[in-house]
């Protein structure tokens, strides 16, 4: 069982249906330890966007952006470690983003956990008034 769980984190399959091991090269982007030219990237998503996903959305979305965080931190140790300074290569906007994403993320993911134990609550309050009205039409 957990031989089929650790090939699927990796490897990957290739369009032949082959497996490629994932390797180091999974931490850089386009497989450059420092990339060459600046890719334009999004926005942060907001919590109005995020309440209509499903849970398996955010969860995917979730390692998505963790992936990156792992990315951009990777890129900024290789930069350190070859002497760039951080005037000519940063990634500020992009961690930020991320780490919008992923709090708006735990957010939603809050809100929707205080609204199941209200409806929970709820549940064992309804279930308690209708238990105690058909005692009393049974006792007159």
């Amino acid at each position: 069982m957990f031989g089929a769980i650790t090939r699927q984190l990796s490897t990957r399959r290739t369009a032949q249906g082959r497996f490629l091991a994932r390797g180091f090269e999974e931490f850089f982007e386009k497989n450059q330890r420092i990339p060459t030219e600046r890719d334009p990237t999004g926005r942060a998503w907001s919590a109005s966007e995020l309440r209509q996903k499903s849970w398996e959305d955010l969860q995917r979305l979730w390692y998505i952006v963790l992936k990156e965080r792992n990315v951009l931190a990777s890129q900024k140790v290789e930069a350190r470690r070859l002497g760039i300074i951080s005037a000519f290569f940063t990634n500020k906007g992009r961690v930020l983003k991320c780490r919008q994403t992923m709090a708006r993320i735990k957010t939603v993911l809050n809100e929707r956990q205080i609204a199941w134990e209200a409806a929970q609550k709820d549940a064992k309050v309804q279930a308690r008034q209708q238990q105690s009205s058909q005692q009393q039409s049974t006792q007159e």
